[in-house]
């Protein structure tokens, strides 16, 4: 690998190794939260309720300041940092903080004014009234972390352009240390509501954290709010097409909301509990990366160097494919047995590790595609082409629902899963040869190799795992989970091993060397 190649590769694998580091230890949060809470509710219609109440509030934050704010804002603020111009990047950041300070609480306050209509009609129609009236109540507590969470997302950017990724990392893991300590000692005496209490204090301390590297940096507000300045529209016409991706992406969730509280009892739970699942080797790899690779991606693109995006690009997906393609085979064929292993205890119940475990082997179909479109996605917003992904993802997300409707008849909230799987598949694919057309390639024969040493990797270990699961037939879940894991792990270490895989050794490499 030339230094020209490894450069860029190496700064963002050395960024993505602190960011990985503090993703696995907010995710093994997340699964402390997860099992504490499965332990206090399990599956039930409270828990239903309390994430019901979780669409609204996500919406408002996703379209408005979430990663439509940071695909926008990241590009036009690294563009002002590349060329030296401090005064004019922080003056866009007052403006934009500004803006979205004011057009959060307003939507917050008509959100609460209007949660009673909106869930009855739109949200969860299939509840009874009591659940009913809990989800209304829950979600206006929960949009007040809507607000602060927007200005925390701010932050979150404004350090990442500065290739600081230590405390929005870090951030996480306040946040999910909330929601285990308010459920652990708060929930006996306040039920659902200790959870949303603990997502109120979690959004706080995600903001909080970030405090100390603005002032770092040297932060520079300045109480101005103007819509006619040159780089808040460019801020907002970046963001307008992304903003209606993810409107999409979110009334999907809507829809699946919708359509599985006519389903019984705990199914949107065991679909949450199943799709967070999911989302932990997706968050490790694919996420930690992302981050740490679009400061880099947004920089080459300012400068204009295609080619170091290709080669980076190139590195990225053959990593991700090295890593993501055993984890999905480990989530299919071991389901049941991680669900126990992680969340059977209390509350959670043999059916509900069922239900969940259902859900997860759809969902599993789709890990690879949810981690290439992290990565190709923000290509296309570091070139500021916020279009082509958004495009896409419309269609991705349309072709969901209609799956949804499709596939919920035979396979009930197995269907919603499965539908999503498909549908990102699908996205992954359109977005990467839409990249290839751009930027004339991202080293395809490259990439084309990774997967094919992986994938007889994976499937040579996933046949030796499914021949060992039918000869102990009787081990319990979680030994099945603790075992035959481990076992695979090991098993697809070797065969890369044997089978050459550069990625193998590629990381630390480029971690570590000097």
């Amino acid at each position: 690998m030339s230094s020209e190649t490894s450069a860029p590769l190496r700064r963002i694998a050395r960024a993505a190794t602190l960011v990985m580091a503090l993703f696995i230890v907010s995710r093994a949060l997340g699964l402390i939260r997860e099992m504490v809470i499965g332990a206090r509710f399990g599956a039930s219609a409270d828990l239903d309720a309390y994430l019901a109440a979780f669409r609204l509030p996500d919406l408002l934050f996703t379209l408005v300041a979430g990663g439509a704010l940071a695909s926008a804002f990241i590009p036009t603020f690294s563009e002002r940092l590349a060329h030296g111009d401090l005064e004019d990047a922080w003056a866009l950041a007052s403006k934009i903080g500004n803006l979205l300070l004011v057009s959060l609480i307003t939507l917050a306050v008509i959100a609460g004014l209007l949660a009673r209509p909106l869930v009855q009609t739109l949200i969860a129609p299939g509840f009874s009234p009591a659940q009913q009236a809990l989800t209304v109540s829950l979600m206006r507590w929960m949009l007040v972390s809507t607000v602060i969470f927007g200005i925390s997302g701010l932050f979150m950017g404004i350090l990442n352009s500065f290739h600081h990724f230590l405390l929005p990392a870090l951030a996480p893991v306040l946040y999910n240390s909330s929601i285990i300590l308010a459920a652990m000692l708060l929930a006996p005496g306040m039920g659902v509501y200790a959870l949303a209490f603990g997502v109120v204090a979690g959004a706080s301390l995600h903001l909080a954290v970030q405090v100390p590297g603005l002032i770092r940096f040297r932060a520079r507000w300045r109480a101005s709010l103007s819509l006619a300045d040159p780089g808040v529209r460019e801020v907002l016409r970046l963001m307008a097409p992304r903003v209606l991706g993810l409107a999409v992406v979110q009334i999907n969730f809507i829809v699946n909301v919708f359509l599985a509280s006519h389903l019984p009892e705990g199914s949107i739970s065991a679909l949450n509990y199943a799709w967070l699942i999911m989302l932990l080797p997706q968050g490790v790899f694919a996420q930690s990366l992302a981050t740490a690779a679009f400061p880099t991606f947004s920089h080459q693109a300012a400068r204009g160097e295609r080619a170091a995006m290709r080669r980076t690009l190139g590195g990225l997906f053959a990593l991700l494919l090295f890593l993501t393609l055993p984890a999905a085979a480990l989530l299919i064929l071991l389901r049941e047995p991680i669900v126990a292993l992680l969340l059977q205890r209390g509350a959670f119940d043999t059916q509900d590790t069922h239900m969940t475990a259902y859900a997860l082997g759809f969902f599993a179909l789709g890990l690879v595609g949810h981690a290439l479109v992290e990565i190709s996605a923000r290509s296309f917003y570091a070139m500021k082409d916020t279009k082509t992904p958004v495009i896409i993802g419309v269609a991705a997300m349309g072709l969901n629902v209609l799956l949804s409707l499709i596939l919920i008849h035979p396979l009930a909230h197995g269907g919603l899963a499965l539908a999503n799987a498909l549908a990102t598949t699908l996205e992954m694919s359109a977005l990467l040869w839409m990249l290839q057309r751009r930027m004339g390639g991202w080293q395809e024969s490259r990439v084309a190799l990774s997967l094919a040493r992986a994938g007889l990797a994976t499937g040579l270990m996933a046949g030796l795992i499914y021949g060992l699961k039918a000869q102990f037939p009787g081990l319990p879940l979680t030994w099945q989970a603790v075992i035959f894991g481990s076992l695979a792990v090991g098993m697809y270490l070797f065969f890369a091993w044997v089978l050459r895989a550069p990625e193998l050794t590629a990381l630390p490499r480029l971690v570590f060397r000097k």
